[in-house]
């Protein structure tokens, strides 16, 4: 699930225009599709977002009989991770490590009926993710960008998705290329058939793998 935050604006940080129109039509890799073996400090970080994964699941699959979801979670980018992902763009990734936090929050009520009910619009709240970037030789700076995610739901299955943008904030090089590639995005939608894929995966594989965390509750 924090994918669906995190990923797109790691994208967004370097996805200007130009980049954006030069993505390949026909590519389907998911946000996640890049595979690395995890240190332990990773390892352990990954560890720290599954009662968030298993709360998200447990309000997807489970009757909406408890609380609404909401758990703060942080997520790690090595350069090498950030290089192949946004490779796919035809470009590269000039900085170092990137380090986003974020406080996911959602109506489990909503979420029940989006794989059961026949069309459900999972309207996110407002969401702010907070990444910090390192730079060789310099101070890591630190980026800031406001989006209201909403996810389409036909027959238990996403079919569309859009960050919605808002404010962007941090140095004026990373916020001039991610308020350019925001707006494009809020424009045309490049990112939304990557979170579909990411989401329908959520709501199933990776579901699977903390199925005993949250079933039944």
């Amino acid at each position: 699930m924090l994918r669906l935050m995190v990923y797109p604006l790691v994208f967004a940080v370097l996805w200007a225009a130009p980049a954006l129109a030069d993505a390949p039509a026909d590519d389907k890799a998911t946000l996640s599709s890049t595979k690395i073996d995890l240190t332990p400090e990773e390892a352990a970080e990954r560890e720290g977002r599954r009662a968030c994964k298993a709360a998200f699941c447990a309000a997807f699959h489970n009757p909406a009989n408890g609380q609404n979801v909401a758990c703060a979670v942080k997520k790690s980018f090595r350069k090498e991770q950030l290089q192949k992902i946004v490779s796919k763009a035809k470009v590269s990734w000039p900085w170092g490590r990137v380090v986003c936090n974020t406080d996911l929050k959602a109506d489990r009520d909503v979420l029940s009926k989006a794989l059961t009910t026949d069309n459900q619009v999972v309207k996110f709240a407002p969401h702010k993710v907070t990444c910090i970037i390192d730079h060789e030789g310099e101070a890591p700076s630190k980026i800031t960008a406001e989006m209201t995610p909403e996810v389409t739901f036909e027959k238990g299955k996403a079919t569309k998705a859009v960050m919605n943008w808002g404010k962007v904030e941090g140095p004026t090089l990373v916020k001039g290329m991610m308020w350019t590639a925001t707006a494009t995005d809020n424009t045309v939608n490049v990112l939304g058939s990557m979170i579909v894929d990411d989401m329908n995966d959520f709501v199933t594989a990776k579901c699977e793998e903390v199925k005993l965390d949250w079933q039944g509750k």
